[in-house]
């Protein structure tokens, strides 16, 4: 994957009702070959907790949506009728519960992987919550 594929612009959530909705935007295109990630890193101020709400691609095509708490060391995933996908946006609805323990002052960043390497990290996040 060139750098100039899929580079992540901006993220935004919403919480609504008991979800959370996570859109990514997109400079380029999902790629149609390997793997791709685009996911949210949530941590609590002192980042003691953290979270990490993924969305990932093979081939192009979405493959699953999970959770990741990393203090507990507990994945959980998700029904991928939550997530679509355009050429140049990404959108995947987790349980609110998702970032559960993160408090106030909490730090989200959204972050993109290709063939299991960071490719994008600290993006900015518009936060509805």
């Amino acid at each position: 994957m060139s750098t100039d594929d899929a580079l992540l612009k901006q993220a935004s959530i919403k919480a609504q009702d008991s979800t959370i909705l996570a859109t990514f935007d997109i400079d380029g295109a999902i790629p149609e070959s390997g793997a791709y990630v685009v996911g949210l890193m949530g941590a609590s101020p002192d980042y003691s907790f953290q979270r990490r709400l993924c969305i990932e691609f093979m081939n192009g095509e979405a493959i699953a949506c999970y959770s990741f708490n990393r203090d507990q060391g507990v994945e959980e995933d998700y029904d991928l009728s939550g997530v679509s996908h355009s050429d140049n946006s990404i959108t995947g609805s987790f349980p609110l519960s998702a970032l559960d323990g993160l408090g106030k002052g909490h730090v989200i960043s959204a972050f993109s992987e290709a063939d299991g390497r960071e490719f994008q990290h600290g993006v900015p996040v518009e936060e509805a919550l």
